[in-house]
């Protein structure tokens, strides 16, 4: 697994993540996007210390040299 990500693009991720996994996240009635903001965080969080994401592998974008 090739890292595929730039610096700040993962500090983007980690932000995301921190927002959306803590006090601060969105909120709805239905509890089926409320569980899709949460996953959506987690892969965030996780894409950001791995520096590697599959949909830029999958398109072959690179933006680790940025």
């Amino acid at each position: 697994m090739k890292q595929n990500l730039g610096k700040l693009d993962r500090v983007l991720r980690f932000a995301l993540a921190f927002w959306w996994l803590g006090p601060w996240a969105l909120r709805t009635n239905t509890e089926l996007v409320n569980w899709i903001i949460i996953i959506i965080g987690w892969i965030a969080l996780i894409e950001s210390f791995t520096g590697w994401c599959w949909l830029h592998d999958k398109f072959r974008i690179n933006n680790k040299s940025q």
